[in-house]
């Protein structure tokens, strides 16, 4: 009784900082002690801190974004929503899309306009029972607040500009084009059904009628590229080459990261869809894939563009930036192995020039490229050539940059690629000097610890 007596008596501010130390369910446990303390407690402001705090709300709503009359109305419905979910869980989940929400938002908001709204437990429970499947914890998390992207027929066609929305993203080099976009629910069922179809007599195939693994996600434009969630371990996918031969898949996460798929203490779950979610928004946060566009379309590269992943070399003003990226579409892992890279090269001439021996140049023409190809620290490959993809890239000050993809075959699973251009100041039909040699200096092939 004196304890009550002493905090009833507090002023205003003091219990306020009390109860926001407490947190919600301790706030609604002291309610109940008295009239003076219930009142404090359901003070907006109070909430306001907590949905700020838990739930990263700046405005009062529910988890589908439609307004709620007050905080504590808006605490109340996120935790009558995901009443059935371990709650560090549910703010785990938020935070991730939160933070791709943002980045899509500043960056790339025609794609954030494709996100669907959230999945109801029945959608979710259906997907179970029509595929036989039990989905993690975190992954039923992920499509409650957004089931999927919606493209329209148009954005699904095999064009540049209806393939460029997925927020995973993707890369193109000759004829090869992927862009990667997260399925719908219903998209979810149609495609493990199909390939599941496709598989059938395949004897050395994962895939079967009672198969624990569902596509949820795939690329959109003029190339195959399919995703799975194993719904057992956890574990994320992406097919081969060999996909619909006998179910041919790589790894998308590290094995070491999966844990507590099936504890029931589901606060420590992080099945490799939310590893893999979370890393991508990382990468996006912190610049080391960006947007890309060309002839107008804009769509996420996977090219890496920060180091180590990316390399970048200055000669006589000339820059060149280079990264690569795995196809595990294109890979083929039976018998002799052969790993597929796709590379791009950026190159620009700085504002002040090409600069030779103290004279500047106001243009520089590539003319023929030099390239060394590593299998870990052999030499497979060499080349010397004119041209690049049957082009030589006139570079003047300050414009954009030149860029263009190719690929190279390994039979290992890293190497590198470093080599040169040789350009001539001016231009090739009427150079103003002699033919000077940039760096391309030496860029890693390597799958990564997260594939995408």
């Amino acid at each position: 009784m004196e304890s009550e007596v002493s905090l009833a008596g507090l002023g205003n501010l003091a219990l306020h900082i009390i109860l926001s130390k407490l947190g919600p369910a301790g706030t609604v446990r002291v309610s109940c002690v008295s009239k003076r303390l219930r009142l404090s407690a359901f003070e907006d402001s109070l909430w306001t801190e907590f949905c700020a705090q838990e739930l990263h709300l700046s405005t009062p709503q529910d988890h589908h974004g439609n307004p709620a009359p007050s905080f504590k109305a808006a605490y109340q419905l996120w935790r009558q929503a995901f009443a059935m979910y371990p709650w560090l869980l549910v703010k785990r989940v938020k935070r991730c899309w939160d933070k791709l929400e943002k980045w899509l938002s500043n960056n790339f908001p025609e794609a954030k306009a494709t996100l669907r709204r959230g999945a109801s437990e029945s959608d979710i429970q259906q997907l179970e029972t029509l595929l036989k499947v039990k989905l993690p914890l975190p992954t039923r998390l992920l499509y409650r607040f957004h089931d999927g992207q919606e493209l329209t027929e148009n954005e699904r066609s095999p064009t540049l500009l209806g393939s460029s929305l997925g927020i995973i993203g993707g890369y193109s080099f000759y004829d090869h084009l992927v862009n990667v976009h997260m399925l719908p629910i219903i998209q979810v069922i149609v495609a493990t059904r199909g390939v599941i179809s496709r598989l059938r007599f395949s004897s050395r195939s994962r895939f079967s009628s009672r198969s624990n693994y569902i596509a949820v996600a795939s690329s959109c434009a003029r190339n195959e590229k399919l995703f799975f969630l194993n719904c057992t371990n956890g574990q994320l996918y992406v097919g081969t080459n060999n996909l619909f031969t006998d179910g041919e898949m790589i790894e998308c996460v590290p094995n070491s990261l999966i844990r507590s798929v099936r504890d029931s203490d589901g606060d420590q779950q992080q099945d490799a869809m939310l590893l893999w979610l979370e890393e991508h928004g990382r990468r996006l946060e912190n610049g080391i894939i960006k947007v890309r566009e060309e002839e107008n379309v804009r769509s996420i590269s996977l090219f890496p563009e920060a180091p180590p992943l990316c390399s970048t070399a200055v000669t006589n003003g000339v820059q060149v930036r280079a990264s690569a990226v795995l196809v595990p579409e294109a890979a083929d892992l039976q018998d002799e192995a052969q790993y597929i890279f796709a590379y791009s090269i950026r190159m620009s001439l700085s504002p002040e020039g090409c600069i030779i021996n103290g004279r500047t140049f106001s243009s520089c023409q590539l003319s023929r490229r030099h390239w060394i190809i590593r299998a870990n620290e052999a030499i497979v490959g060499e080349v010397n050539a004119e041209a690049v993809i049957g082009q030589y890239p006139l570079l003047h000050p300050g414009k954009d940059e030149f860029v263009y993809e190719s690929c190279t075959e390994l039979s290992s699973s890293s190497g590198s690629v470093e080599g040169s251009f040789t350009f001539v100041p001016g231009r090739l039909a009427d150079p103003e000097g002699g033919p000077f040699e940039v760096e391309v200096a030496r860029f890693p092939l390597q799958p990564p610890d997260y594939i995408f």
